[in-house]
């Protein structure tokens, strides 16, 4: 194990300027950090709000993104596809001593296998690189991935899009994930495909920031391959009922055995419903365990008390009018 860096030193860059960045930037603008914000175009309120340095980059252009990132010790990434493959490969030619990919959701080992991921967006490319590039006897890059489940904000007024995130998830507006908390419905995997109930991991989106602040404060050359956190773990009746409960008003309920589920996908796919198939896939992911784990690493290692479900469900919508 490397010496560990005094965090006072340390030089933090966050590529990508949407919701979730900035809530990254606003905690750790708290810590004694240099933080480099890295996006397409200029964003003032980062660095008016955050007091960090936001730089314009190409994301195809892997010479300006290596030197953009000389002298960072940890990058953060809230961008997919080609352009987090490209910084992974300036990352490394720069010599950043950690990344982290932007793969805030389940926990790795329950996702399906490359090539078989509805969702990967090169994800798979993306570890199997920083796998690659941490086993290099020559400057060799660590990487930890930073797993949560789903985020409150998927059942929040608006979706995700009222916090400008999601975008590649194909999921943002209220009521694209299993439950429209404003109309009162739900359209939830009645079972697993062992029969047994179906249970979900979620975490805000403001936990999630203040976790990765946190472990950020134990020095990240202790960091493991993978940090798992929690806000809640319940089964999707459980979310319903609650949903419900805080509302004060009896949803509209739609439970999907597992083998119907996969009918509707197939015949989504036939009729060309790409939007139908995409939110059945969903519902199919979420009954195959995508976003379930048990045991937390992070919870316990640092002092962030998440905030519950319900209770984050209360402040965000309240009893229902």
């Amino acid at each position: 194990m490397g010496k560990k860096t005094s965090t006072a030193m340390m030089r933090i860059a966050i590529a990508g300027a949407g919701g979730f960045a900035s809530l990254l930037a606003q905690e750790l603008s708290r810590g004694a950090y240099a933080i480099l914000v890295l996006s397409t175009r200029a964003h003032p309120e980062f660095e008016s709000s955050y007091d960090c340095q936001v730089a314009v980059v190409d994301y195809t252009n892997l010479e300006d993104l290596q030197f953009v990132l000389q002298g960072v010790d940890l990058v953060i990434s809230t961008i997919s596809g080609a352009e987090q493959l490209n910084l992974i490969d300036a990352a490394r030619r720069a010599r950043v001593r950690c990344f982290v990919p932007s793969e805030f959701e389940g926990a790795i080992n329950r996702r399906p296998p490359a090539g078989a991921d509805p969702f990967d967006n090169d994800s798979s490319t993306a570890l199997e690189q920083l796998r690659h590039w941490s086993q290099s006897r020559q400057h060799s890059m660590k990487y930890t991935v930073f797993s949560c489940g789903v985020f409150y904000e998927r059942f929040a007024p608006g979706g995700l899009r009222e916090y400008n995130m999601g975008i590649t998830c194909r999921i943002r507006d209220q009521g694209d994930y299993m439950i429209d908390i404003g109309d009162g419905r739900a359209e939830i995997p009645e079972a697993n495909p062992q029969g047994r109930p179906v249970y979900i991991v979620m975490t805000s989106a403001v936990d999630v920031a203040r976790f990765v602040a946190a472990a950020v404060e134990l020095g990240i050359d202790t960091w493991p391959r993978e940090f798992r956190m929690r806000g809640t773990r319940l089964t999707t009746l459980r979310l319903q009922e609650i949903c419900s409960e805080v509302r004060g008003v009896q949803f509209e309920v739609i439970t999907r055995p597992y083998d119907e589920i996969e009918q509707w996908l197939r015949y989504y796919e036939q009729n060309g419903d790409q939007a139908r198939w995409y939110y059945m896939q969903h519902l199919l992911q979420t009954a195959n365990g995508r976003y379930t784990f048990g045991e937390t690493n992070l919870n316990d290692a640092v002092e962030v008390q998440p905030t519950s479900f319900r209770q984050w469900l209360y402040d965000t919508w309240g009893p229902a009018q």
